[in-house]
């Protein structure tokens, strides 16, 4: 019999939200941001957590029950009635306020039922389709938690996510692999010489290395296409936060760069005092 239960309580996955959040390569939560959108992002980044915490760390029994209990309380919540998991009954204050649609949580619950399915990807764009599904609902939240949700901006917004989503899979490419997954696109594994095993070394052979600099240079690219006309657009505290983001990618892709893309060794992370700059300078356009 699978529980409904989530597979922390509540006060424990909150406590690990600050901890989770300084791991990840933009400021989810920023201090500078009003006390109403703080809390409307620790929401929805929590509701994420729980989502990719069921498809990596529960017991692999449990997993497809706990997303079907999380649709479950979306459909509750889309109902106009009180979801069970107190993660989802925090997230909907913030829904209802700010006129979040269904689609973008579901196609986050939708990531994590394929990843119990799916383990390696062919091709750079297959990577790119998972990443519709497992990150770029994430920024279309946020800009509806900033009132910017402007159909124009929906496509460069993706850009910027799906960027996102490739440099931690290039600095996590060995975690992933002990966890039974691979993200690298296997045709660019082919044409480096790599085989699956590489990822299970101590220190990041010179052929993947190579793989790792190519999937960060099209993740840089991505991110200078969706963050300019992005950054061009929004207003107050939409642009500071969204600039954070950015800031937090070009941050990680340069720690990737000096760390010769090493990242069985250690995933190579940006260093906290370098992201102030960074977001100062994309706050100017730089």
């Amino acid at each position: 019999m699978v529980t409904t239960e989530p597979p922390w309580s509540a006060e424990d996955h909150d406590r690990a939200l600050d901890g989770l959040a300084a791991r990840e390569n933009f400021p989810v939560a920023s201090r500078l941001l009003p006390a109403r959108l703080r809390a409307d992002l620790r929401a929805v980044y929590g509701f994420a957590r729980l989502v990719d915490d069921i498809g990596d760390e529960a017991p692999r029994a449990l997993r497809t029950g706990l997303l079907d209990t999380v649709d479950g309380d979306l459909d509750l919540l889309y109902e106009g009635e009180t979801p069970k998991l107190p993660q989802i009954q925090r997230l909907a204050g913030t829904v209802r306020a700010r006129g979040i649609p269904e689609e973008p949580f579901r196609r986050l619950v939708q990531a994590n039922r394929q990843d119990q399915v799916v383990h390696r990807y062919e091709t750079f764009q297959d990577l790119v389709e998972y990443c519709r599904l497992s990150a770029d609902p994430v920024g279309r939240i946020v800009l509806y938690v900033f009132e910017a949700a402007a159909p124009r901006l929906l496509e460069p917004s993706d850009r910027v996510c799906t960027a996102l989503q490739i440099i931690e899979h290039c600095q996590d490419a060995g975690q992933d692999f002990r966890k039974g997954r691979i993200y690298l696109p296997a045709e660019d594994l082919r044409r480096f010489g790599c085989a699956p095993d590489d990822l299970s070394r101590a220190v990041t052979p010179t052929r993947l290395r190579g793989v790792l600099a190519l999937e960060a240079g099209r993740a840089r690219n991505l991110l200078d296409q969706g963050a300019a006309p992005l950054l061009a657009e929004l207003r107050g505290w939409a642009r500071v936060a969204v600039a954070g983001y950015v800031a937090g990618g070009r941050a990680a892709l340069a720690a990737l760069a000096h760390g010769r893309y090493d990242v069985l060794a250690g995933a190579p992370r940006p260093r906290r005092t370098a992201l102030p700059l960074r977001w100062a300078r994309a706050l100017g356009g730089g």
